[in-house]
């Protein structure tokens, strides 16, 4: 799975696979590669441990923020905003500020899908939840980045997306 991912302003590719080790992954950020061992910790957190640094260990929290894909990362006592694939993100506090035309809602990693909560034929708002698709044992709830129609809902709940895999239009 490949990420756009903003952190505090600024653009990172992060690629992430797994190893046939179970719990670690191999992690790329901006081409630098890393082997990480992870393991969830509570609801929100997250234990990593890096074999090549030592086996450092870092534990890190992830809360979800108001827009999709939006989250603060909390590393120790440092906190910082980060946006998943952000360059392709809308807020949902945006409102139709240049948002127009048919818009169509693709997952940006593989996972499987929670809940449908629009139906073709559906009058939404901006901002509405659509659809939830779980990845990483993480929920991302993908919102309607404009009022209007949905024209057309591409998956079901318990179904497997790929990278890609279109959600949903709306007109």
């Amino acid at each position: 799975m490949t990420f756009a991912v903003e952190v505090n302003g600024r653009i990172r590719t992060v690629a992430i696979e797994r190893t046939p080790r179970e719990g670690q992954f191999r992690v790329s950020v901006d081409g630098h590669v890393h082997l990480i061992e992870a393991a969830r910790v509570g609801a929100s957190g997250l234990s990593l441990i890096v074999p090549e640094k030592g086996r450092a260990s870092h534990d890190v929290e992830v809360l979800e923020g108001p827009a999709t894909g939006e989250m603060t990362v909390r590393v120790g006592h440092d906190s910082f905003r980060a946006v998943v694939n952000g360059r392709r993100a809308v807020r949902a506090d945006a409102g139709e500020q240049g948002v127009s035309g048919e818009q169509r809602i693709v997952s940006p990693m593989p996972g499987r899908v929670l809940r449908v909560m629009a139906a073709e034929g559906d009058q939404i708002g901006a901002g509405q939840p659509l659809i939830v698709v779980e990845a990483m044992k993480m929920e991302n709830e993908f919102r309607s980045p404009k009022s209007g129609r949905v024209k057309h809902i591409g998956v079901r709940e318990g179904m497997a997306v790929e990278a890609g895999r279109l959600l949903a239009i709306v007109e």
